[in-house]
């Protein structure tokens, strides 16, 4: 009782301090006037960089960039310092200027424990002294909070969890006994010195918490006793997953979203070894849209999923290596979608049933009508939409990935519908957008 009375004010501030703010690419919208974009859902962990790392990002649709502030101090004597970011201690006042310039927009992860206020000796364990930890999160708030970075999404630690599939302790999160034991206290120490006096920070800011991000092998079930834990939920703006489907957001969504808990829900990181198979973030993110629209999307906020790609093959990339202007399958697949879905989405609600083994699904993009479709046997498809209007509309084909012009189709009447018909040649599959307009 005296934990709930104490923080009363504090969980319950995000209502109050957004009502009736309005802000442009970096925040919030009107719900009355916004109308969603496919690239509002799709950015990526990291930074664009240079003029050529942004132009190769507006290409393939990215809008949202995740990466961390480095700890502040290198020891207990130092001054703070919290202006180097990513793997090469790039300087994060000049990298989130250029995102602000183009409308990209920044997450900045909090973490880790500075190497000397260890509770383990490792910087992946709870902070030995919370009041290090609160400086830190504070000096970093302050200084990206304020003009003229404007920062309002901050994310606290990365994938901490306890026990996982594959191991007794995760990745991110360590305690006693790393690796071979379990970490008996890993919610109560990342709940109870970690997240919420993070939180606590970030609201008084009149920022959002984005939650550090639920390991896939973590398994879900685990998550929502973690968020139960002292009201975590509460203390989480945007509910965050990793590497998971739709269907986990979907059930997230309606425990927490739906009845006012959290403010949306995300993914901070998809992609990497899913990367492998290049129609996976196509499959991805036209499924996430088409979930969303139905699912409250009246925020560009709401939802979003981050490709991981910085590290790993070639075939785990959106470019290649040390190249960003040449793009892998994954990377033209997303210049694709960006294409195709180019006008704000809607739902679409006759589905088309395609009749030669495969699937397809519809959206619509301005006034276009897009079908993402998947044949999986060679051959003459033919694709029903039970909406006779669109025989009346030129129809064409563009493969996917590379957005080249698919086989000629035809659209004709056919019983109160309109009959799509066209040559699957390909016997490895094909993976094309039928676009109506």
């Amino acid at each position: 009782m005296l934990y709930r009375t104490r923080f009363a004010a504090a969980l319950a501030a995000p209502a109050a301090v957004l009502a009736g703010l309005c802000l442009s690419a970096g925040g919030w919208d009107n719900a009355a006037s916004y109308q969603p974009r496919i690239t509002d859902l799709m950015g990526s962990v990291g930074w664009p960089g240079d003029a050529k790392g942004v132009k190769t990002w507006k290409e393939m649709g990215l809008t949202w960039g995740r990466d961390d502030v480095h700890p502040g101090r290198v020891s207990p004597a130092a001054p703070m310092d919290v202006s180097r970011t990513g793997p090469g201690d790039s300087d994060l006042p000049s990298i989130l200027l250029t995102n602000n310039r183009n409308d990209i927009r920044s997450v900045l992860l909090l973490a880790y424990s500075a190497p000397w206020n260890t509770a383990t000796g490792d910087a992946l364990s709870a902070p030995k002294d919370v009041k290090v930890w609160e400086e830190y999160v504070e000096a970093a708030v302050t200084k990206y909070a304020a003009a003229p970075y404007n920062i309002r999404y901050f994310q606290i630690w990365n994938e901490a969890a306890g026990r996982i599939i594959s191991a007794p302790q995760s990745t991110f999160w360590h305690g006693p006994g790393y690796p071979s034991q379990e970490y008996a206290r890993a919610m109560e120490d990342y709940v109870d010195l970690v997240h919420i006096p993070a939180a606590r920070i970030i609201r008084q800011h009149r920022c959002m918490v984005v939650y550090g991000g639920w390991p896939d092998q973590g398994g879900i079930e685990q998550y929502e006793k973690w968020l139960d834990y002292h009201d975590l939920a509460r203390w989480s703006d945007y509910l965050d997953i990793h590497y998971l489907g739709v269907a986990e957001m979907d059930r997230l969504y309606r425990r927490y979203v739906a009845t006012g808990i959290c403010r949306g829900v995300w993914q901070t990181e998809i992609g990497d070894t899913y990367c492998k198979d290049p129609r996976y973030l196509s499959r991805f993110y036209f499924s996430l849209a088409r979930w969303a629209l139905e699912h409250g999307w009246d925020q560009p906020d709401k939802f979003a999923a981050m490709v991981y790609h910085w590290s790993g093959p070639e075939d785990f990339r959106l470019t290649q290596w040390n190249n960003p202007a040449t793009y892998t399958p994954s990377g033209r697949s997303l210049i694709t979608l960006r294409t195709v879905l180019d006008g704000p989405l809607a739902t679409y609600g006759p589905e088309p049933a395609l009749t030669h083994g495969g699937t397809a699904a519809a959206i619509r993009s301005g006034d276009r009508i897009v079908v993402q479709v998947e044949v999986k046997e060679p051959g003459r498809c033919s694709l029903t939409i039970p909406d006779p209007a669109l025989a009346r509309r030129r129809a064409r084909l563009v493969d996917a990935i590379t957005g080249i012009p698919g086989p000629e189709v035809s659209v004709l009447p056919k019983d109160g519908a309109a009959l799509v018909e066209f040559n699957a040649a390909d016997r490895t599959g094909m993976f094309v957008y039928l676009i109506l307009e």
